[in-house]
Protein backbone atom coordinates (compact mmCIF):
# COMPACT_ATOMS: atom_id res chain seq x y z
CA UNK A 1 0.00 0.00 0.00
CA UNK A 2 1.54 3.17 -1.16
CA UNK A 3 0.84 7.11 -0.06
CA UNK A 4 -2.90 7.67 0.54
CA UNK A 5 -4.74 11.07 0.84
CA UNK A 6 -8.33 12.74 0.68
CA UNK A 7 -9.16 14.58 -1.97
CA UNK A 8 -12.12 17.26 -0.27
CA UNK A 9 -15.48 17.22 -1.59
CA UNK A 10 -17.63 20.68 -1.06
CA UNK A 11 -20.77 20.41 -0.12
CA UNK A 12 -21.00 17.24 -1.65
CA UNK A 13 -20.81 17.84 -4.94
CA UNK A 14 -18.35 15.14 -6.28
CA UNK A 15 -17.39 16.05 -9.66
CA UNK A 16 -16.77 19.43 -9.15
CA UNK A 17 -13.73 18.09 -6.41
CA UNK A 18 -12.56 16.06 -9.21
CA UNK A 19 -13.06 18.69 -12.04
CA UNK A 20 -10.27 20.54 -9.85
CA UNK A 21 -8.51 17.52 -9.58
CA UNK A 22 -8.09 16.97 -13.65
CA UNK A 23 -7.46 20.65 -13.86
CA UNK A 24 -4.79 20.58 -11.57
CA UNK A 25 -2.91 17.56 -13.27
CA UNK A 26 -2.70 19.69 -16.21
CA UNK A 27 -2.04 23.20 -15.06
CA UNK A 28 0.68 21.55 -13.01
CA UNK A 29 2.27 20.08 -15.43
CA UNK A 30 2.15 16.58 -13.76
CA UNK A 31 0.81 15.59 -17.49
CA UNK A 32 0.79 17.02 -20.50
CA UNK A 33 -2.79 15.51 -22.01
CA UNK A 34 -5.67 13.17 -20.16
CA UNK A 35 -7.72 10.76 -21.87
CA UNK A 36 -10.90 10.99 -19.66
CA UNK A 37 -14.65 10.39 -20.32
CA UNK A 38 -16.49 14.26 -20.51
CA UNK A 39 -20.39 15.04 -21.19
CA UNK A 40 -20.62 16.23 -24.36
CA UNK A 41 -23.88 18.18 -26.45
CA UNK A 42 -27.24 18.76 -25.53
CA UNK A 43 -27.75 14.78 -24.38
CA UNK A 44 -25.34 14.41 -21.85
CA UNK A 45 -23.57 12.26 -24.23
CA UNK A 46 -20.12 11.19 -22.22
CA UNK A 47 -17.50 9.79 -24.34
CA UNK A 48 -14.00 9.54 -23.92
CA UNK A 49 -11.64 12.87 -24.83
CA UNK A 50 -7.85 13.49 -25.15
CA UNK A 51 -7.66 17.04 -23.69
CA UNK A 52 -4.20 18.65 -23.78
CA UNK A 53 -5.43 22.31 -21.84
CA UNK A 54 -7.62 23.02 -18.66
CA UNK A 55 -10.21 25.45 -20.29
CA UNK A 56 -10.71 22.14 -22.30
CA UNK A 57 -11.75 20.27 -19.36
CA UNK A 58 -15.67 21.49 -19.75
CA UNK A 59 -17.54 18.60 -17.78
CA UNK A 60 -15.03 15.65 -17.13
CA UNK A 61 -17.37 12.71 -15.97
CA UNK A 62 -15.48 9.48 -15.74
CA UNK A 63 -17.99 8.32 -12.69
CA UNK A 64 -20.75 8.29 -15.25
CA UNK A 65 -22.30 4.72 -14.71
CA UNK A 66 -22.01 4.22 -18.72
CA UNK A 67 -19.20 2.26 -20.98
CA UNK A 68 -19.40 3.16 -24.50
CA UNK A 69 -16.26 1.84 -25.38
CA UNK A 70 -13.29 -0.09 -23.59
CA UNK A 71 -11.00 2.41 -23.40
CA UNK A 72 -8.08 0.51 -23.77
CA UNK A 73 -8.94 0.01 -27.48
CA UNK A 74 -8.41 3.68 -27.78
CA UNK A 75 -5.07 3.27 -26.06
CA UNK A 76 -3.81 0.55 -27.94
CA UNK A 77 -4.52 2.62 -31.60
CA UNK A 78 -3.04 5.48 -29.75
CA UNK A 79 0.26 3.73 -28.78
CA UNK A 80 0.39 0.59 -31.06
CA UNK A 81 2.40 2.29 -33.44
CA UNK A 82 4.61 4.43 -31.21
CA UNK A 83 4.47 5.12 -27.39
CA UNK A 84 2.95 8.72 -26.62
CA UNK A 85 6.15 11.17 -26.67
CA UNK A 86 4.49 12.76 -23.80
CA UNK A 87 2.92 12.19 -20.56
CA UNK A 88 -0.42 10.94 -20.56
CA UNK A 89 -3.19 10.75 -17.43
CA UNK A 90 -5.15 8.06 -18.59
CA UNK A 91 -8.59 7.46 -16.51
CA UNK A 92 -9.84 4.11 -16.88
CA UNK A 93 -12.15 1.86 -15.18
CA UNK A 94 -10.94 -1.71 -14.00
CA UNK A 95 -12.27 -3.59 -17.02
CA UNK A 96 -10.40 -1.33 -18.83
CA UNK A 97 -6.94 -1.13 -17.05
CA UNK A 98 -7.10 -4.88 -16.72
CA UNK A 99 -7.47 -5.19 -21.04
CA UNK A 100 -4.84 -2.74 -21.27
CA UNK A 101 -2.42 -5.14 -19.36
CA UNK A 102 -3.43 -7.72 -21.56
CA UNK A 103 -2.97 -5.99 -24.66
CA UNK A 104 0.33 -4.64 -23.41
CA UNK A 105 1.59 -8.04 -23.03
CA UNK A 106 0.10 -8.66 -26.51
CA UNK A 107 2.46 -6.57 -27.89
CA UNK A 108 -0.34 -3.94 -29.18
CA UNK A 109 -0.07 -1.25 -26.58
CA UNK A 110 2.53 0.61 -24.65
CA UNK A 111 2.39 2.12 -21.32
CA UNK A 112 5.61 4.34 -22.14
CA UNK A 113 4.69 7.70 -20.99
CA UNK A 114 1.59 7.22 -19.61
CA UNK A 115 0.29 7.84 -15.74
CA UNK A 116 -2.60 5.11 -15.05
CA UNK A 117 -5.18 6.72 -13.00
CA UNK A 118 -7.50 3.76 -12.20
CA UNK A 119 -11.31 4.69 -10.84
CA UNK A 120 -13.41 2.02 -8.41
CA UNK A 121 -16.56 0.79 -10.51
CA UNK A 122 -19.98 0.07 -9.06
CA UNK A 123 -21.08 -0.80 -12.30
CA UNK A 124 -22.83 0.92 -15.41
CA UNK A 125 -25.99 1.08 -17.28
CA UNK A 126 -25.90 0.07 -20.98
CA UNK A 127 -25.68 3.03 -23.51
CA UNK A 128 -29.49 3.30 -24.16
CA UNK A 129 -30.77 2.74 -20.68
CA UNK A 130 -28.46 5.56 -19.45
CA UNK A 131 -29.49 8.16 -22.20
CA UNK A 132 -33.27 7.87 -20.35
CA UNK A 133 -31.56 8.32 -17.13
CA UNK A 134 -30.15 10.80 -17.65
CA UNK A 135 -33.41 12.22 -19.97
CA UNK A 136 -34.92 12.24 -16.31
CA UNK A 137 -31.99 14.35 -14.30
CA UNK A 138 -30.18 16.91 -14.06
CA UNK A 139 -27.04 15.29 -12.59
CA UNK A 140 -27.55 11.78 -13.50
CA UNK A 141 -23.90 10.99 -11.96
CA UNK A 142 -24.30 12.12 -8.72
CA UNK A 143 -27.59 10.38 -8.20
CA UNK A 144 -26.51 7.41 -9.06
CA UNK A 145 -23.81 7.81 -6.42
CA UNK A 146 -26.47 8.69 -3.78
CA UNK A 147 -28.43 5.99 -4.88
CA UNK A 148 -24.89 3.42 -4.04
CA UNK A 149 -24.74 5.02 -1.07
CA UNK A 150 -27.99 4.39 -0.28
CA UNK A 151 -27.30 0.90 -0.78
CA UNK A 152 -29.59 0.33 -3.18
CA UNK A 153 -28.84 -2.55 -5.81
CA UNK A 154 -30.55 -1.37 -9.25
CA UNK A 155 -31.38 -4.24 -11.29
CA UNK A 156 -31.11 -2.41 -14.76
CA UNK A 157 -27.29 -2.43 -14.48
CA UNK A 158 -25.38 -4.28 -17.18
CA UNK A 159 -25.64 -7.73 -16.16
CA UNK A 160 -21.51 -8.42 -17.05
CA UNK A 161 -21.03 -5.59 -14.15
CA UNK A 162 -23.22 -7.42 -11.48
CA UNK A 163 -21.20 -10.49 -11.96
CA UNK A 164 -17.66 -8.26 -11.98
CA UNK A 165 -15.54 -9.15 -9.16
CA UNK A 166 -13.23 -7.03 -9.62
CA UNK A 167 -14.97 -3.12 -8.90
CA UNK A 168 -11.37 -2.20 -7.72
CA UNK A 169 -8.25 -1.03 -10.12
CA UNK A 170 -5.49 -3.01 -10.79
CA UNK A 171 -2.09 -2.22 -11.81
CA UNK A 172 -2.76 1.97 -11.62
CA UNK A 173 0.08 4.35 -10.77
CA UNK A 174 -3.23 6.27 -9.01
CA UNK A 175 -6.99 5.28 -7.72
CA UNK A 176 -9.41 6.90 -7.48
CA UNK A 177 -11.22 5.10 -4.14
CA UNK A 178 -15.31 5.24 -4.00
CA UNK A 179 -16.25 2.22 -2.48
CA UNK A 180 -16.58 2.22 1.11
CA UNK A 181 -16.15 5.85 0.94
CA UNK A 182 -18.48 8.82 1.83
CA UNK A 183 -17.86 10.58 -1.39
CA UNK A 184 -20.00 13.52 0.04
CA UNK A 185 -17.37 14.50 2.02
CA UNK A 186 -14.19 12.99 0.78
CA UNK A 187 -12.61 10.65 -1.93
CA UNK A 188 -9.36 8.84 -1.95
CA UNK A 189 -6.66 9.00 -4.11
CA UNK A 190 -3.68 5.89 -3.30
CA UNK A 191 -0.53 6.00 -5.27
CA UNK A 192 0.68 2.97 -6.06
CA UNK A 193 3.58 3.89 -7.90
CA UNK A 194 6.35 6.01 -7.15
CA UNK A 195 5.03 8.15 -10.01
CA UNK A 196 2.13 8.10 -7.99
CA UNK A 197 3.52 9.67 -4.77
CA UNK A 198 5.18 11.89 -7.08
CA UNK A 199 2.32 13.36 -8.24
CA UNK A 200 0.64 13.38 -5.06
CA UNK A 201 3.13 15.01 -3.25
CA UNK A 202 2.52 17.70 -5.92
CA UNK A 203 -0.65 17.99 -5.70
CA UNK A 204 -0.60 18.49 -1.00
CA UNK A 205 -3.74 16.70 -0.49
CA UNK A 206 -5.20 15.57 3.38
CA UNK A 207 -3.69 12.61 4.18
CA UNK A 208 -5.85 10.03 4.92
CA UNK A 209 -5.90 7.50 7.66
CA UNK A 210 -5.71 3.64 8.08
CA UNK A 211 -9.48 3.79 9.99
CA UNK A 212 -10.67 4.90 6.56
CA UNK A 213 -8.71 2.20 4.65
CA UNK A 214 -10.12 -0.52 6.56
CA UNK A 215 -13.80 0.63 6.02
CA UNK A 216 -12.83 1.08 2.50
CA UNK A 217 -11.60 -2.64 2.40
CA UNK A 218 -14.16 -4.26 4.52
CA UNK A 219 -16.54 -2.64 2.04
CA UNK A 220 -14.39 -3.96 -1.29
CA UNK A 221 -14.76 -7.76 0.65
CA UNK A 222 -18.78 -7.45 0.93
CA UNK A 223 -19.21 -6.23 -2.69
CA UNK A 224 -16.49 -9.15 -4.34
CA UNK A 225 -18.59 -11.17 -2.34
CA UNK A 226 -22.48 -10.35 -3.60
CA UNK A 227 -21.27 -10.32 -6.89
CA UNK A 228 -19.44 -13.49 -7.20
CA UNK A 229 -22.63 -14.75 -5.60
CA UNK A 230 -24.50 -13.18 -8.12
CA UNK A 231 -21.90 -14.66 -11.19
CA UNK A 232 -22.11 -18.38 -10.24
CA UNK A 233 -25.61 -18.00 -10.28
CA UNK A 234 -25.64 -16.35 -13.83
CA UNK A 235 -23.33 -18.80 -15.10
CA UNK A 236 -24.94 -21.80 -13.73
CA UNK A 237 -27.67 -20.66 -15.72
CA UNK A 238 -25.95 -20.01 -18.60
CA UNK A 239 -24.12 -24.09 -18.53
CA UNK A 240 -27.80 -25.08 -18.48
CA UNK A 241 -28.64 -22.86 -21.28
CA UNK A 242 -25.76 -23.70 -23.77
CA UNK A 243 -25.26 -27.77 -22.54
CA UNK A 244 -25.10 -29.73 -25.37
CA UNK A 245 -24.88 -28.85 -29.54
CA UNK A 246 -28.53 -28.63 -30.04
CA UNK A 247 -28.66 -25.99 -26.74
CA UNK A 248 -25.79 -24.22 -28.11
CA UNK A 249 -26.99 -23.94 -31.81
CA UNK A 250 -29.97 -22.70 -30.35
CA UNK A 251 -28.81 -19.76 -28.66
CA UNK A 252 -26.42 -18.79 -31.42
CA UNK A 253 -28.92 -18.95 -33.82
CA UNK A 254 -30.25 -15.10 -33.87
CA UNK A 255 -26.75 -14.65 -34.85
CA UNK A 256 -26.83 -12.26 -38.32
CA UNK A 257 -22.77 -12.51 -38.35
CA UNK A 258 -21.98 -8.72 -38.13
CA UNK A 259 -19.58 -9.24 -35.64
CA UNK A 260 -20.37 -6.38 -33.73
CA UNK A 261 -19.14 -8.50 -30.91
CA UNK A 262 -15.43 -8.55 -32.34
CA UNK A 263 -14.95 -5.01 -33.20
CA UNK A 264 -16.12 -3.86 -29.56
CA UNK A 265 -14.12 -6.32 -28.13
CA UNK A 266 -10.95 -4.98 -26.85
CA UNK A 267 -8.74 -7.89 -27.19
CA UNK A 268 -9.60 -8.79 -30.68
CA UNK A 269 -7.18 -7.30 -32.21
CA UNK A 270 -6.30 -9.10 -35.52
CA UNK A 271 -5.68 -6.42 -38.25
CA UNK A 272 -6.79 -9.24 -40.79
CA UNK A 273 -9.36 -11.45 -39.74
CA UNK A 274 -9.65 -15.04 -40.65
CA UNK A 275 -13.56 -14.54 -41.21
CA UNK A 276 -13.00 -11.58 -43.46
CA UNK A 277 -11.19 -13.25 -45.54
CA UNK A 278 -11.82 -15.17 -49.46
CA UNK A 279 -12.27 -18.40 -47.25
CA UNK A 280 -15.50 -17.49 -46.58
CA UNK A 281 -16.09 -16.04 -50.30
CA UNK A 282 -18.08 -18.59 -52.12
CA UNK A 283 -20.38 -19.25 -55.31
CA UNK A 284 -23.81 -19.72 -55.06
CA UNK A 285 -23.21 -23.42 -56.34
CA UNK A 286 -21.15 -24.25 -53.44
CA UNK A 287 -24.28 -23.18 -50.81
CA UNK A 288 -26.56 -25.38 -53.12
CA UNK A 289 -24.77 -27.80 -53.12
CA UNK A 290 -24.32 -28.04 -48.81
CA UNK A 291 -28.10 -27.15 -49.07
CA UNK A 292 -28.92 -30.49 -51.42
CA UNK A 293 -26.57 -32.57 -49.36
CA UNK A 294 -28.01 -31.77 -45.66
CA UNK A 295 -31.01 -30.95 -46.76
CA UNK A 296 -31.22 -27.81 -45.09
CA UNK A 297 -28.30 -25.22 -43.86
CA UNK A 298 -28.76 -22.08 -42.01
CA UNK A 299 -28.39 -19.04 -43.51
CA UNK A 300 -25.89 -16.80 -42.94
CA UNK A 301 -23.49 -19.95 -42.61
CA UNK A 302 -20.29 -20.27 -40.30
CA UNK A 303 -21.98 -18.46 -37.22
CA UNK A 304 -20.96 -20.91 -34.40
CA UNK A 305 -17.81 -21.55 -36.13
CA UNK A 306 -16.72 -17.52 -35.69
CA UNK A 307 -18.17 -17.54 -31.90
CA UNK A 308 -15.90 -21.02 -30.97
CA UNK A 309 -13.01 -19.78 -32.56
CA UNK A 310 -12.99 -16.02 -31.14
CA UNK A 311 -13.84 -17.67 -28.00
CA UNK A 312 -10.74 -19.91 -28.72
CA UNK A 313 -8.11 -17.39 -29.11
CA UNK A 314 -9.28 -14.74 -26.43
CA UNK A 315 -11.21 -16.60 -23.61
CA UNK A 316 -8.06 -16.60 -21.54
CA UNK A 317 -7.44 -12.96 -21.69
CA UNK A 318 -11.02 -11.76 -21.98
CA UNK A 319 -11.72 -9.22 -18.80
CA UNK A 320 -16.00 -9.98 -19.14
CA UNK A 321 -16.40 -6.22 -19.61
CA UNK A 322 -19.38 -7.37 -21.25
CA UNK A 323 -18.54 -5.41 -24.48
CA UNK A 324 -19.47 -8.18 -26.81
CA UNK A 325 -23.04 -8.47 -25.22
CA UNK A 326 -23.51 -4.80 -25.12
CA UNK A 327 -23.13 -4.58 -28.90
CA UNK A 328 -24.87 -7.56 -30.12
CA UNK A 329 -28.02 -6.63 -31.52
CA UNK A 330 -30.39 -9.49 -31.26
CA UNK A 331 -29.17 -9.88 -27.43
CA UNK A 332 -27.18 -13.08 -27.90
CA UNK A 333 -26.38 -13.65 -24.13
CA UNK A 334 -22.24 -13.76 -25.50
CA UNK A 335 -20.55 -12.25 -22.36
CA UNK A 336 -21.74 -14.57 -20.24
CA UNK A 337 -20.87 -17.50 -22.69
CA UNK A 338 -17.29 -16.23 -22.60
CA UNK A 339 -17.21 -15.40 -19.08
CA UNK A 340 -18.12 -19.38 -18.17
CA UNK A 341 -15.49 -20.34 -20.46
CA UNK A 342 -12.80 -17.94 -19.61
CA UNK A 343 -13.45 -18.46 -16.10
CA UNK A 344 -12.74 -22.47 -16.10
CA UNK A 345 -10.30 -21.97 -18.68
CA UNK A 346 -8.05 -18.88 -16.69
CA UNK A 347 -9.13 -21.20 -13.64
CA UNK A 348 -7.25 -24.17 -15.33
CA UNK A 349 -3.92 -22.20 -15.54
CA UNK A 350 -4.35 -19.94 -12.11
CA UNK A 351 -4.57 -16.68 -14.46
CA UNK A 352 -6.25 -13.62 -13.88
CA UNK A 353 -6.74 -11.19 -16.93
CA UNK A 354 -4.59 -7.95 -16.27
CA UNK A 355 -3.58 -9.11 -13.01
CA UNK A 356 -0.11 -8.26 -13.25
CA UNK A 357 2.34 -6.71 -16.18
CA UNK A 358 5.18 -9.67 -15.08
CA UNK A 359 2.83 -13.10 -15.21
CA UNK A 360 3.27 -14.32 -18.76
CA UNK A 361 0.83 -15.50 -21.14
CA UNK A 362 -0.11 -19.06 -20.56
CA UNK A 363 -0.38 -19.99 -24.06
CA UNK A 364 3.09 -18.32 -24.80
CA UNK A 365 5.00 -20.26 -21.66
CA UNK A 366 5.94 -23.91 -21.82
CA UNK A 367 6.44 -25.20 -18.13
CA UNK A 368 7.33 -29.02 -18.24
CA UNK A 369 5.17 -29.43 -14.92
CA UNK A 370 1.79 -28.18 -16.18
CA UNK A 371 -1.12 -29.99 -16.79
CA UNK A 372 0.00 -33.02 -14.97
CA UNK A 373 -3.71 -34.23 -14.48
CA UNK A 374 -4.03 -34.25 -18.41
CA UNK A 375 -0.64 -35.99 -18.88
CA UNK A 376 -1.57 -38.39 -16.21
CA UNK A 377 -4.41 -39.37 -17.98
Amino acid sequence: MGKIAILEVREGKVLDALSRFWHELLEKGLVDALLIPQELGEGKNVVQTLVSHPQSLERPDPLAPVLPVNSARIVSQMTKVAPSPRKIGVVLRPCELRALVELVKLKQASLENLVLIGIDCFGTYSVSDYGKLAQESSSPTQDFLKAVKAGKQDPSLREACQICEYPTPMNADLVIGLIGVDVEKGILVEARTPEGEKILEALDLKPSDEKEMARREEAISKLVAQRTKKRDEVLERTQSEIYGLEKLLTLFAPCINCRNCKTVCPLCYCKECFFDSPTFEVEAEKYLGWAEKRGTIRMPTDTLLFHLTRMNHMALCCVGCGMCQEACPNDIPVANIFRLVGLKLQGTFDYVPGRSLEEELPLATFKEEELQEVVER
